[in-house]
Order: C-alpha cells, then structure tokens, then sequence
C-alpha cells in the first residue's frame, strides 16, 4: 500500500519539480530521498553506531605551518565559495542576512568582498531563491572591482506529514518550496554550470565558509595542508564549548569512516549524549575544503550526490502554528565527510568561527571585542582578558535588529573588554562611552525605558 502511494505522490512532485525547471540531476535528488521518508526514515544517527574522536584522530592546525609557502603558490587555483542563502528572520528581517550592517558601518557582503580582494583569491557566492534578487541589487550598488561568480541555490518541495502528498498554498506559493540545506552546494554548483567553469579557469580548491562567518577567510597553510597531501575533501573542526550545544559534532562511524551528526539527526532519547561537550569534543565550523575535480567526478559517476537526510518537521508557514504540518527534506554540508576515503578533520582555532546568528551574537562582533585585522579578517582584540563572553539580551527589547539598533546607537557599544557575561533584563538604553566589566545583570523592572549615561563604568549587577 505504502509502494502505491508513494509512487503516485513521487509523481506529482516531480511534475511540479519540472514546471519549476529545475534540473533533473535535482530532481533525482529529491526522489532519493523522497522514498526514504516514505519509508520510514528519519535520518537519525544513532550512538551505538558511532564512537567519539580521540585528541590523535585529528591533526592540529597549530602544526601546519610549514605548508604556507605551498599555500601561496596554488592560491591561484583556489576559490572562496561563501553560502549566501540565509535571511536575518532570527533578528526580525526578511532580507538577506549578508546585507545588515555588522560591523564599523559595512555589512557581512561588504567585509567579504573586501577580504578576497586582500587575499586575492576568486569569491563565489551561493544565494538561495529567497536572497539572489536583494543580494545582486546589494552588489550592484557596492560596485566592487572583481565581480563575484553567482549561482543559485536549488529547492526541494515540502512534503505534508499527513500523506506524505505535495504541500499546496495558494495565497503564498513560495512558501510550498524549502531550501534543501547548505549540503545542496554540491549539487548546486554542478547543475549550475560553475563547477565546470571554475574547472575551464583551473580552480582545483574550494574553501565553503557561511557568510555570517567573519573569522573564515582563505588561509595559505590550510590550503597548503590540503593541496599538498591530495584530500579529496578536509572539515574544519573546534573545541566545544557549552555555548556549542547545538551545533553538529563529528564522530568516527562504525564503517570506519567519519562521519558529522547534526542535532537533528539525533534521537530525543540520546540528546543528552549528544550535548556532552567531554564525549564529543569536536564540532562542525562549516568551514570545508572540497576537491574540485574529485567531486566533478564523484557526482557523474553516481549522478547524485548521497548524503546523509535531515529530515525537519516544520510548519508549512512558518509564521502560522496553525499550517499544515510539513516535512523539509535537507543535508548538511559538511556530511560529504563520510563519502570520502582519507578525509581529515582538522582542528582550528576559535578565531575560525565567530558566526552571528542573532542579535547576541550582533552586539559582541560590534563591540571592541573583535578588531579586524589587515585581511579584513575578523578577530579577538588581543587586549582582552577573557576569549569567550555570555551575552543574553532580553528578548523583548533587543530581539529584533532594529531593536538593538534603537538602544545602542552605531557609537553608543559598550566597551566589553573586559567583560565575561552580560545580562540586561527589561528596557535599557545606552549612551557612548560605556564600559561594562566582570560579570553583570542589568536589570530594568519599571514600565518606562532606562538610559544609561554616558561615560558610566559598570563592574557589578545594576537595577534600575
């Protein structure tokens, strides 16, 4: 009974795939996993079937050092891909995240083109259908020197829970479509024609980086590592922190194979294994570096690239808890770690990662936390006593960009420095000229907003 359904269902899907003139390759894509929901599949990884990472399975890129002359000398070959697709619904917007000002007045795409000037490599970026239009009028008005090579990230249809059938919404049909996951890159850069272009240019490297992801730029003696031992593909790996709950871990799967698992792979009943930071140490940066002509090979030889399901369940709006109840079929990225032989993960340090997902996140990276230095990279004001910094705004005042904006005007970014952990509760303003150090709560019970005054120093819990 199941068999009949899902073939009479696969169909309709793939209909509505082909009037969308997405490319078969994409379409066989959705099918693969379309018949594992079906099925039964979840996607999920389990424990028993993995074992954590010893300190020795993984090299440190501390020791690497030496390959930044090699490095160097095949920058030429390389490509800086930067996924593009994310809007900034986390901050209350629905424009592309690249485009919010982030940090002394340029936003994340300014920085970005400014850092593969620099360096000069080549810059690709992935937009998903949802940004492509905003992010070209973006570009279009910065008017860089290099124009960056532009290919569109696919969609996949929803599917209803109940029936497993096409999700159908007239009154916004964009929102029957989802992004298939940043695991789509490959099947993205294939079908899009840019692959084989980067490969008519003799681009061999690619290094993938998230464009919320100041601290991933281009660096010589990774590329270096990379090329001269002929990894097919390499993951940058840190240290978990518990501020690193949710992000994927990696482990060594029983095929002997590692293999990333990603929150939404695990079973409920293992999450608390999952959130071990002293069992699995070692988390997923996003940052990944692809052999280009390998994975040319790798997906015309198998058509499809096969990577591990996610399978989310969501509402169909997003915005309407009382939508029909849908499934997103995604991958991850950085899953292609267990499709290849000899594929290392490599330990980086924390100035690899400071990405900003929401308005926290947006405060620390304004702050005089982070400096950039003379790449454009982003990273941690050596003047500073501690590295890592809790911050937790209250939702309700500082939940949205333009709320934070209100409240801490472009020059009015308290000084954290010396800050560990930051709480403010309730509705706070403040002036310039501010430093807050140690630990502190700030707190505001009263209905009406409070102001902090300029050139105010505080090193203890506030109420106000």
């Amino acid at each position: 009974m199941k068999q009949t359904r899902t073939s009479n269902h696969l169909q309709f899907f793939i209909e509505k795939m082909k009037k969308e003139e997405l490319s078969p390759a994409v379409i066989d894509t959705f099918a693969y996993y379309y018949k594992k929901v079906v099925a039964g599949e979840t996607g999920f990884i389990f424990d028993k079937d993995i074992r954590p990472l010893n300190a020795d399975e993984i090299e440190n890129a501390d020791n690497i050092g030496q390959y930044a002359d090699a490095g160097t000398k095949v920058l030429k070959n390389a490509v800086m891909i930067i996924l593009n697709g994310g809007l900034g619904t986390t901050m209350g917007l629905e424009k592309p995240k690249s485009i919010i000002r982030v940090k002394d007045g340029k936003s994340f795409l300014e920085i970005i083109l400014k850092q593969a000037e620099i360096n000069n490599v080549m810059l690709s970026f992935m937009n998903s259908f949802s940004t492509h239009q905003d992010n070209l009028s973006a570009l279009s008005r910065i008017n860089p020197s290099s124009f960056p090579i532009i290919f569109i990230q696919n969609k996949f249809p929803k599917i209803l829970r109940d029936g497993f059938g096409p999700a159908t919404w007239p009154q916004n049909p964009d929102l029957e479509w989802n992004p298939p996951g940043h695991g789509d890159v490959y099947t993205a850069i294939y079908t899009s024609g840019t692959l084989q272009y980067l490969l008519d240019r003799e681009i061999r490297y690619a290094f993938i980086a998230n464009s919320d992801n100041l601290g991933a730029t281009m660096n010589a003696s990774l590329l270096g590592y990379f090329s001269e031992n002929k990894f097919p593909f390499m993951m940058e790996v840190a240290e978990r922190t518990p501020a690193d709950l949710k992000g994927g871990h990696i482990a060594r799967h029983k095929s002997g194979n590692l293999i990333l698992r990603e929150a939404a792979q695990c079973p409920e009943d293992e999450l608390d294994a999952f959130r071990d930071i002293g069992r699995y140490r070692y988390f997923n940066t996003n940052n990944i570096w692809i052999n280009l002509p390998v994975l040319k090979e790798v997906i015309e030889e198998y058509r499809i690239i096969r990577l591990p399901m996610i399978l989310n369940p969501k509402t169909l709006d997003p915005r309407d808890e009382s939508s029909p109840k849908v499934y997103h079929v995604e991958t991850a990225m950085g899953a292609a770690l267990s499709l290849f032989e000899n594929t290392p993960a490599i330990k980086v340090p924390r100035t690899r990662f400071f990405p900003v997902k929401n308005c926290n996140d947006l405060l620390a990276v304004r702050s005089n936390r982070f400096i950039f230095s003379e790449d454009q990279t982003l990273i941690l004001n050596p003047n500073m006593k501690s590295d890592l910094i809790r911050i937790d705004l209250d939702p309700g005042y500082y939940g949205t960009r333009d709320k934070l904006n209100e409240r801490f005007l472009i020059d009015g970014v308290p000084s954290l420095i010396d800050c560990e952990s930051l709480t403010i509760k309730g509705d706070v303003f403040f002036e310039k000229n501010i430093t807050i150090k140690g630990r502190v709560t700030i707190t505001n019970n009263g209905i009406s907003p409070a102001t902090i005054k300029a050139g105010t120093v505080i090193d203890s819990d506030l109420i106000l």
